[in-house]
């Protein structure tokens, strides 16, 4: 059997592993040929590849990115894209197709799975936002990365009696503000899910200041006022029509100092989150959700995804990992709210 892999939308620590797992274990054990398609849902679309066999691999474990490339191609966003993907392994003479990637990557691939294509999905993102997994590779590694840029942060606001606003990542779920703001010991935490009153906030750094510490407003990129909605670097969107988000923490910034008097300045982590290398646990993570994978290929269970269930690794559909995002928690962001200010 010829299987191909590719690996689609945004990048993240811990990607190369699970290219390493499932060729490390597919080539041996099962005697399996690999292919892989460059750039996401391009490669299958324009039949772009290389080969992947075990020499390839080696070193991979700690390094981040990916090597076969991604974007954020949507082949239902091009005319006969099903038909062309097709076509494209058939002539390739790839009998099925292990897809690594988050909401819209994994979206197509189960679409897919649906028109006919021998599909196995792997959950990736670092916003730990699919619903079919308790946790995602790449999540373990952004957040760390947030907690040190917290932690070199305080020393400095502390030392110019400053606020500073650490934006992170997270569109649509505000995990990572979570997990690294009380990590961190943020004074407050803004996440997509519960619009925040920016009088509120005010008070938060106020109270901080009074105590004669200086806060640190964690906020997440999609975070939004009660009475604004989101602060947008552009209009423009992407083939899956999802608007570039940016700029809430340098609004933030702006209000706090107008409101409260203090100075504010705003760092914006962006992709320094996403780069690296991946942290032991998404190391340990992403090698087990590959080790499945081609497990599950072995095993005929197409249209089906790697998830972790509590220490176990499972497969769910495709199509119950993608219909809604796994959203934070409001009893969790109470447990956050108690050291807010």
């Amino acid at each position: 059997m010829r299987v191909g892999i590719l690996t689609g939308g945004g990048d993240c620590p811990g990607l190369n592993a699970v290219i390493r797992a499932i060729v490390r274990r597919g080539v041996p054990e099962y005697g399996y040929e690999f292919l892989g398609f460059r750039d996401g849902w391009r490669g299958p679309l324009e039949a772009i590849t290389r080969p992947l066999d075990i020499p390839a691999v080696r070193g991979l474990l700690p390094r981040g990115g990916t090597i076969l490339g991604s974007s954020r191609t949507n082949p239902f966003a091009i005319e006969n894209g099903v038909g062309r993907i097709k076509k494209n392994l058939q002539d390739l003479g790839v009998n099925a197709l292990v897809a690594i990637g988050g909401e819209d990557t994994l979206g197509v691939a189960s679409e897919l799975h649906d028109a006919g294509v021998r599909v196995v999905g792997v959950p990736k993102t670092i916003d730990n936002d699919l619903s079919g997994t308790d946790y995602t590779f790449g999540f373990d590694t952004a957040v760390n990365i947030a907690v040190e840029a917290i932690d070199r942060l305080h020393t400095t606001a502390e030392s110019h009696h400053r606020t500073l606003i650490v934006e992170v990542m997270g569109r649509h779920a505000g995990w990572i503000a979570l997990h690294a703001g009380m990590a961190g010991g943020a004074n407050a935490i803004l996440i997509p899910e519960v619009r925040f009153d920016i009088d509120q906030v005010c008070e938060w750094v106020q109270s901080r200041f009074r105590l004669e510490y200086a806060p640190i407003v964690v906020v997440s990129e999609g975070a939004m006022p009660k009475d604004g909605e989101e602060v947008l670097l552009t209009g423009e969107k992407d083939a899956f029509g999802h608007v570039r988000l940016g700029g809430v923490g340098e609004w933030l910034g702006r209000e706090i100092e107008a409101r409260t008097g203090k100075e504010a300045r705003t760092t914006v982590l962006g992709h320094v989150q996403r780069g690296g290398t991946p942290t032991a646990r998404d190391r340990w993570l992403a090698t087990r959700f590959g080790l499945h994978a081609i497990d599950a290929v072995a095993a005929g269970q197409w249209g089906q995804m790697t998830a972790l269930r509590g220490a176990d690794i499972v497969t769910v559909p495709l199509h119950e990992a993608t219909q809604q995002l796994k959203l934070v928690d409001p009893a969790l962001y109470a447990e956050a709210a108690v050291f807010f200010g």
